[in-house]
């Protein structure tokens, strides 16, 4: 890594202790779930940020591989996204493995504890495994775009491309079925699926999870019957969409990302009957959001960094670049408590990490929950540093406590980490023009990449 970049991250010529890392959960499932990632510094794997994760990280790959190559990340981040499609493969258990009645979503491995802070690596309980059925609608969905996406990272390898395309249709078959008496719904309405994750990742609806796999199945497999169904239901998903959500793309809405994808679609191909409604409905969307989006306030690490990527994605007319990077100016320091959010950027930075990992010390000593609760009420600083992780952050007020229990504040979400890599590397070169709506390398990005070899069939005129 060059001395430039060295220094962008904040890490030249000072001295530090970064996470080890071990096996752990390798009986997970009886040995048949390993893999996956925890989440905000807790020893548990929630299927729904996962998946999430997986999409953005793959859409940003589609989007701005030049600049994963040139920096020599690209490699890197497609084992991140292949660890994880690996494991969405398997919580995905199709009815012909299980019963002929249902097919099976594996929506959480292990639990929260108050009681047990210990390293991933030194867990000897056992690990519960949630599962849900067919009718757990968003989860089924966000898989769905996952594998698709991945898919398209992975198009070399033809073999593993068309497995994850292949799963990503069955899954999308069951769940979209059209059968009496079959219900869809969110996947924390049932207990027994989601009530622990309901704490956390709490889903309020389940169209704009459907929509939005539909539309990457559609660019992974070229297959317009996926478009259709995602033109015809998004104005569904925008009739459930919270006034809350109303233009905030995050793990619990999708419906901002996919007017995008499906604007993207209208101004690089003129598709026509039937898809314009919708493409038009799409397109007045992003004009009012986005901007308003780019105002000159201060949002918060929670979103923010998800908006930043969408506004690089979509190549703006009016709203320009300025705006994003004050935005990733505010998380990395430039904000009313003079914390960067990002750790080890700046000097000033969290030091007391909600991260089991990170806070307690690697010595080769096994620690029970007892003994690793010691390690979550010290004040003492984590011994070890979840280099380049961006915490919570601030409330609304713009206060900010740095400490370990306050998880609220110090925790590293999957989901929100996410956003800001897809933004960072996004913002890596700003040498091209940001003007142009003609095909041009816009930040990195590669316009036509998403779309690369769709050739439409003329559609029938109804």
């Amino acid at each position: 890594m060059s001395t430039e970049l060295n220094n962008f991250w904040g890490i030249a010529n000072r001295q530090y202790r970064e996470v080890p890392q071990g096996d752990s959960g390798l009986l997970d499932g009886n040995a048949s779930l390993v893999g996956g990632f925890y989440d905000s510094g807790d020893n548990i794997k929630f299927s729904f940020p996962t998946a999430y994760t997986i999409t953005l990280l793959s859409w940003s790959v589609i989007e701005y591989h030049k600049n994963y190559k040139d920096i020599g990340e690209l490699d890197h981040i497609k084992n991140i996204i292949k660890w994880g499609s690996d494991y969405l493969l398997k919580i995905f258990i199709p009815s012909n493995q299980t019963s002929p009645a249902s097919s099976t979503l594996l929506s959480q491995v292990g639990m929260a504890d108050v009681n047990c802070w210990q390293r991933p690596e030194d867990m000897k309980q056992e690990r519960p495994v949630f599962s849900c059925d067919e009718t757990a609608s968003d989860l089924a969905g966000e898989i769905i775009a996952a594998l698709s996406a991945a898919s398209l990272v992975f198009k070399d390898d033809e073999k593993y491309s068309t497995n994850l395309t292949k799963m990503a249709r069955e899954l999308f078959d069951i769940v979209t079925k059209e059968e009496p008496g079959f219900v869809q719904g969110t996947y924390t309405m049932k207990d027994g699926c989601g009530a622990q994750a309901r704490q956390f990742y709490n889903s309020t609806g389940y169209k704009d999870e459907l929509v939005w796999g539909g539309t990457w199945l559609f660019f992974a497999t070229r297959n317009t019957t996926y478009l259709r169904y995602s033109t015809e239901y998004v104005v569904m998903a925008e009739e459930e969409e919270l006034s809350v959500d109303k233009g905030i793309f995050y793990w619990n809405n999708k419906l901002p990302a996919i007017v995008v994808l499906l604007t993207r679609l209208r101004f690089f191909f003129d598709l026509g009957y039937p898809y314009e409604e919708s493409f038009i409905s799409s397109t007045n969307n992003v004009d009012s959001f986005m901007c308003s989006y780019l105002s000159p306030v201060d949002h918060k690490t929670q979103g923010l960094v998800e908006v930043v990527q969408m506004v690089l994605v979509f190549p703006l007319k009016t709203c320009g670049v300025s705006p994003c990077l004050r935005q990733v100016s505010y998380i990395h320091g430039d904000n009313p408590m003079e914390m960067s959010y990002m750790v080890w950027f700046g000097n000033n930075y969290p030091k007391h990490v909600h991260h089991r990992g990170a806070s307690i010390p690697w010595d080769s000593q096994w620690r029970s929950c007892v003994e690793g609760n010691t390690w979550l009420n010290s004040e003492q600083p984590n011994p070890n540093e979840l280099l380049g992780a961006m915490v919570r952050g601030p409330d609304l007020n713009d206060m900010f406590l740095d400490e370990r229990d306050k998880l609220w504040f110090t925790a590293p979400t999957i989901s929100s980490n996410v956003g800001l890599v897809a933004a960072l590397v996004a913002l890596l070169d700003l040498q091209y023009p940001f003007s142009s709506l003609n095909g041009a390398d816009l930040l990195g990005i590669d316009n036509f990449g998403i779309f690369d070899d769709i050739h439409l069939i003329n559609q029938r005129r109804l």
